[in-house]
């Protein structure tokens, strides 16, 4: 589950609800499951909670469960949620089919974030003059963004679809120092040059151009103190250490590429696994039950264009020294910010 997620379940599970109920009512369903990380005992309990407030008549439509599943990263992948739902192990399975083709009971599932069963909540409660007032012509609304990083306040902020990045960063109070990258999307992001980042719309149209989307919402600031590489390399070995474990190319690829990351950006020089991790990225890219792999690609790539001038630094055993013992971007073992 994202931070801005446990967020809106938390602070205001009702609009949730309502999205999802609706949502249920466009589709025809009687049935509604509300999937919590249950590590997130917060966001449960204020769910639960506001069921419990709610008149009867208002769910009579749908029988509405909560269902506090495993806090692993993969099992809120769509297809791994619905197993789970259905018994299994949440883990994801080979498609087809898809939820919405079989999902829980063999029945056409519908599977939504919590973001945007909250939007149709309020275009419902808005209409849809109303809530396009905010947005751009062809994204309409408002976004979560969960900002950390090299910022004054880390945190999250709601703020019009189509916002340059450089305002989303003022309102966390500005960065702290002079920026090198922009990590937008999260880890299934990309790395972006801070210049071109910054004067960049966060829209699907605006960050497309370079090669990047909004994704969850997530941006991370890297300062200049910072080793772009050092960065990636935590971040590859979250996603290998995050894998299913049951699809070959996402057990030994990500393990691979975690493993020639963190000799890329190792202090001492006399390594050079960039052709062999573009090799391996090739070959895992697209395969598994999943599209985990493809996010460690994904960032991979971008990290290897960005931060080539580090590459040839670390390659000439000139590293960024001083750097390592404080990370930017964290990588806990629980629910971490950037998610």
């Amino acid at each position: 589950m994202s931070s801005k997620d446990a967020l809106l379940l938390t602070r205001n599970p009702h609009l949730v609800i309502d999205g999802a109920l609706w949502a249920a009512a466009a589709v025809g369903a009687q049935r509604v499951i509300i999937g919590i990380d249950r590590d997130n005992t917060r966001a449960l309990q204020a769910v639960r909670r506001a069921l419990a407030e709610r008149v009867p008549v208002e769910l009579s439509a749908s029988i509405v469960e909560v269902h506090d599943t495993p806090p692993r990263y993969v099992a809120g992948e769509e297809r791994a949620l619905v197993r789970w739902i259905n018994g299994g192990e949440a883990k994801p399975t080979a498609t087809p089919p898809r939820p919405y083709e079989r999902g829980v009971d063999r029945r056409p599932t519908l599977v939504q974030n919590v973001e945007t069963l909250a939007h149709v909540a309020l275009l419902h409660q808005l209409g849809p003059e109303r809530f396009r007032r905010s947005g751009t012509p062809d994204e309409a609304g408002t976004m979560l963004f969960t900002v950390s990083g090299a910022v004054t306040r880390p945190g999250i902020i709601e703020a019009p679809i189509g916002t340059p990045l450089s305002k989303v960063i003022d309102a966390a109070g500005g960065a702290t120092g002079p920026l090198q990258a922009l990590l937008v999307g999260g880890f299934f992001g990309t790395w972006l040059p801070a210049g071109a980042a910054m004067a960049a719309p966060c829209s699907r149209a605006g960050l497309g151009p370079l090669g990047a989307s909004p994704g969850a919402g997530i941006v991370v600031a890297l300062p200049e103190t910072a080793c772009g590489l050092v960065e990636t390399s935590r971040i590859l070995a979250w996603y290998s250490a995050e894998s299913a474990g049951q699809c070959g190319p996402c057990v030994h690829g990500l393990a691979d590429l975690a493993e020639g990351s963190a000799l890329l950006g190792a202090p001492a020089g006399g390594h050079d696994p960039v052709a062999w991790m573009l090799r391996v990225a090739g070959q895992v890219e697209g395969r598994g039950a999943c599209r985990h792999p493809d996010g460690a690609v994904r960032l991979l790539r971008s990290a290897l264009s960005v931060f080539a001038s580090d590459v040839d630094r670390h390659r000439n055993g000139r590293g960024c020294a001083g750097v390592y013992a404080k990370p930017t971007v964290r990588v806990p073992s629980s629910t971490p910010i950037w998610r």
